[in-house]
């Protein structure tokens, strides 16, 4: 599980860096509302693939 969320940041804080800078203040926080936004759209995905 630790894994797993380590890489969900990992690519969350790509993401987040392409809009604020890494040395930001706020740049945690980004990083965090990407990472949720990341899990929602697996859900979603997954919530599609198993309608069919």
């Amino acid at each position: 599980m630790s894994l797993l969320l380590r890489g969900l940041l990992l690519v969350a804080g790509a993401i987040a860096a392409l809009f604020v800078a890494r040395d930001a203040p706020n740049f945690g926080v980004v990083e965090g509302m990407v990472a949720v936004l990341l899990i929602a759209a697996v859900v979603l995905v997954v919530a599609l693939t198993r309608r069919r």
